[in-house]
């Protein structure tokens, strides 16, 4: 796993009415502060990559459909520099996934239906503190197709 990052299990609480799904509270452990909520649609098979953050500290969970999230550790200082990881999550994995300020990540949509995922940003979107690169940027070098076998 990527240092700093967190996956957190999410709890949904279901009744004969429909559904309640956590996210994130103040008084969690892993929350450190509010900057804006946003949510981003995903199309199947569509990729949202690649993007990096200076400041903001990312709290993406998928509240519908499913993605497959990529992160990868282009920090100097990081003891998991180069690490990439993929973590699938949505509707068959129900989780938080706390990314620091400069670990790359994108993601994908995973299925036949769209994905809407919430971010909990730590600070207010500034267009000045983020890069975008190419999903298919050689640096990374990562193949965003399905694998099979």
């Amino acid at each position: 796993m990527i240092e700093g990052v967190q996956i957190i299990p999410l709890r949904t609480i279901l009744d004969e009415r429909g559904m309640v799904r956590h996210m994130i509270r103040s008084t969690d452990p892993h929350f450190s502060e509010f900057g804006e909520i946003y949510f981003s649609v995903i199309f199947p098979g569509a990729i949202k990559a690649w993007h990096v953050h200076r400041k903001m500290e990312l709290n993406y969970a998928v509240i519908s459909g499913n993605i497959k999230l990529v992160l990868y550790d282009a920090r100097d200082n990081s003891q998991t520099r180069g690490v990439l990881e993929e973590i699938f999550m949505g509707e068959d994995n129900y989780v938080l996934v706390k990314v620091p300020p400069h670990v790359v990540n994108g993601f994908t949509g995973v299925g036949g239906e769209k994905a809407i995922v919430a971010n909990c940003a730590s600070i207010p979107h500034d267009p000045d503190e983020i890069e975008r690169f190419d999903p298919f940027d050689p640096t990374i070098g990562y193949e965003w197709g399905i694998r099979h076998g």
